[in-house]
């Protein structure tokens, strides 16, 4: 992952929900890899987004498969008529 200014755009929420949205079979190893954060925080954030039923979470032999609910209404007032789908179209997923 690149060096950044010390923010972005997307929270770290948006970031893993990216990264599931390119390939549903990461492992949380690589998607903290990716995000630039601790694999404890990526379990934090996928059993947040999990509660929050934008994403259901899969057994497939040892490893996990995510499935992401796309028509899930983003949370905040601002984004509240736009979905996580629309989300992840908006950043070419």
């Amino acid at each position: 992952m690149g060096e950044h200014l010390g923010w972005t755009f997307l929270s770290n929420h948006a970031h893993v929900l990216v990264c599931l949205g390119g390939d549903n079979s990461l492992r949380q190893s690589e998607i903290a890899e990716q995000v630039g954060i601790t694999e404890r925080a990526v379990a934090k954030i996928i059993t947040d987004l999990e509660t929050a039923h934008v994403l259901k979470v899969f057994r497939v032999g040892r490893r996990n498969t995510y499935e992401i609910n796309r028509r899930a209404k983003l949370r905040h007032p601002l984004e509240s008529t736009k979905t996580v789908g629309d989300l992840l179209k908006s950043v070419g997923l």
